[in-house]
């Protein structure tokens, strides 16, 4: 981790008719950390990896900078382009097709899914067999590849959890946006994941923005948590301080 940031927003807002789920946030992401993001249900984190991510366009006014270049006009795919990846509560893969299949759609610039390439299969044939190769190495960073010819649909949510994982960093991502990445599955596979993240941070520096509701996992793994409540920043510390702080309980039971 250095104290260079790869993500920086400043006045940052959305709302939805008359309501506010995103209020003038501002905060910045350390190159090569692993950052959290916790707050009550409802207290517009989605919303805010929604704008971050470009799903979502922000209201007139604020910024937002990835790796030193402002992206509040680029499309999601432009965003990813540059480095930006993005998972979410609800895996989205491809039931109809195998684990391996699956980190192996990520990849951009596939000559095989050209039209006038597709037939001619000696055009394509040796790019896919070493991305097969790149996947299958991913997948054994994360311990699923003895999953690789299942089916999406025949394995567990929280294999499910990891191969979405794995899919996202087939495209070698700078930052990774992660949405719940444990929710729904047992305790000992939440803290697999998480250790599969730290992993991916040590041998790559990839950067991780995580959004996560199991707090006694999330903090043994982050450098620094954000508190969001009612649309704002409400706290940035580091997670030892953050737990003892009586905000946490405040925004979490409305004490």
């Amino acid at each position: 981790m250095t104290d260079e940031p790869i993500l920086l927003v400043n006045g940052i807002s959305k709302s939805f008719g008359g309501v506010k789920a995103v209020e003038g946030v501002s905060l910045s992401v350390k190159k090569g950390s692993i950052t959290g993001l916790i707050g009550p249900n409802g207290s517009g984190k989605s919303t805010l990896f929604n704008l971050i991510s470009g799903a979502e366009k922000k209201n007139p006014g604020g910024s937002i900078e990835f790796d030193g270049k402002q992206i509040d006009a680029l499309p999601p795919h432009k965003r990813s382009e540059l480095g930006m990846g993005r998972t979410f509560q609800t895996p989205r893969l491809f039931p109809g097709m195998t684990v391996l299949e699956n980190t192996m759609v990520a990849p951009r610039g596939q000559k095989g899914e050209r039209p006038f390439v597709a037939p001619l299969r000696r055009r394509w044939e040796g790019q896919e067999v070493e991305l097969a190769k790149k996947a299958k190495e991913q997948m054994t960073r994360l311990e699923i590849d003895k999953l690789y010819g299942k089916l999406t649909s025949e394995i567990s949510g929280g294999q499910m959890k990891l191969a979405q994982l794995s899919n996202a960093l087939m495209e070698d991502p700078k930052m990774l946006l992660l949405d719940e990445p444990t929710a729904g599955v047992a305790p000992r596979l939440a803290q697999d994941i998480f250790q599969s993240i730290t992993n991916e941070r040590h041998e790559r520096g990839t950067t991780f923005f995580i959004i996560e509701h199991r707090l006694e996992v999330l903090f043994k793994h982050v450098d620094t948590v954000f508190v969001m409540h009612q649309g704002r920043i409400i706290m940035e510390d580091k997670p030892e301080a953050i737990v003892k702080d009586k905000r946490l309980a405040e925004a979490y039971l409305g004490i």
